[in-house]
């Protein structure tokens, strides 16, 4: 608001100028993915998901406390450089410390099939 007071201050060459700024750094802004890095963990029993429907762990599926249901995510794995994208179809982990739980396929896919591993997160456009 405050921007468009002033584009009258500077006249109208000016306020474009501005105009074009602020949209050409709004855009920058929401199309950079911002990572998260944290502990992954697996996940393998059957359940209801908070997306709808139940646990899969063919699918390559997770958790995740915030992310929308269907997002796509590219979970990578920091010991072993594999990565894989996940669709977001639950709630979790609520484990303090982990940031991801995956299903037993998308843990398989980079080097993880039991346990907890060093992971880097990152929303996909």
């Amino acid at each position: 608001m405050a921007i468009l007071a002033k584009r009258h201050d500077y006249g109208m060459r000016h306020g474009i100028a501005v105009a074009v700024l602020v949209i050409a750094g709004l855009g920058a802004f929401a199309g950079s993915a911002k990572a998260e890095s944290g502990i992954a963990s697996v996940y393998d029993y059957p359940q209801a998901v908070a997306c709808g429907g139940r646990y899969d762990r063919n699918a390559l599926t997770a958790a995740h406390k915030t992310h929308a249901c269907n997002t796509k995510v590219r979970v990578t794995n920091k010991s072993n450089g594999r990565s894989v994208v996940v669709t977001i179809n639950d709630r979790g982990p609520f484990v303090r410390g982990r940031i991801i739980d995956l299903s037993y396929a998308a843990s398989k896919a980079i080097g993880m099939p039991f346990g907890l591993a060093p992971v880097t997160i990152e929303v996909m456009p």
